[in-house]
């Protein structure tokens, strides 16, 4: 038998041996935003907008603060308010949509490039840095990738500053030479 989270009941109801979990609303909010918070950017695409959704949701569990009577479930409890209130905006979306005769074309971006252009130079990347030697190629991710200094690299790989920079600098001579990336340049 599960207790219910919420009631009606007026606060005469709750025992007065009962312990809460969190004394207050605002040491709930303090202890268990973040959470909350990344629950609630896994709900929609904008941070901004789950930070709002994240405000709703507390502010609906403020108002019923005083009828939860198991503050143990108040993860499920904003949990559950934050889906309803998604649940709900989108249903409310408003979408305008305009018949045109002609399909507007977007704006070229200045200096934005093809993204099918860079999706093909990133595999084209890849696939030469897979051509390399296991422990070059461990270093150039270390390096470039991880964005790690040489002697983090170093200490990481267990070898010396000047090995990694001598294989790094033979890594990189060897991509410079890879006829797939020859075209990038």
């Amino acid at each position: 038998m599960t207790t219910p989270v919420c009631t009606s009941a007026s606060k005469a109801a709750v025992p007065a041996t009962q312990t809460l979990a969190y004394p207050s609303f605002a040491s709930y909010v303090k202890a268990r935003q973040p959470v909350l918070l990344r629950t609630a950017r896994s709900l929609t695409a904008n941070p901004s907008d789950a930070e709002d959704l994240l405000q709703t949701a507390l502010t609906k569990t403020y108002v019923a603060w005083e009828r939860i009577e198991d503050h143990r479930a108040l993860d499920g409890y904003v949990r559950r308010a934050l889906l309803n209130t998604r649940t709900s905006q989108w249903r409310k979306r408003k979408v305008d949509e305009f018949a045109t005769d002609e399909i507007p074309e977007p704006e070229p971006v200045p200096g934005g490039d093809d993204p099918a252009e860079q999706q093909a130079l990133h595999d084209a990347m890849w696939r030469a840095i897979m051509k390399l030697p296991a422990r070059q190629r461990a270093m150039v991710v270390l390096r470039y990738y991880e964005d790690l200094s040489e002697v983090q690299t170093a200490e990481v790989l267990g070898v010396s500053v000047g090995t990694v920079k001598s294989a790094v600098s033979r890594a990189l001579g060897k991509l410079r030479e890879d006829p797939e990336l020859v075209l990038a340049r």
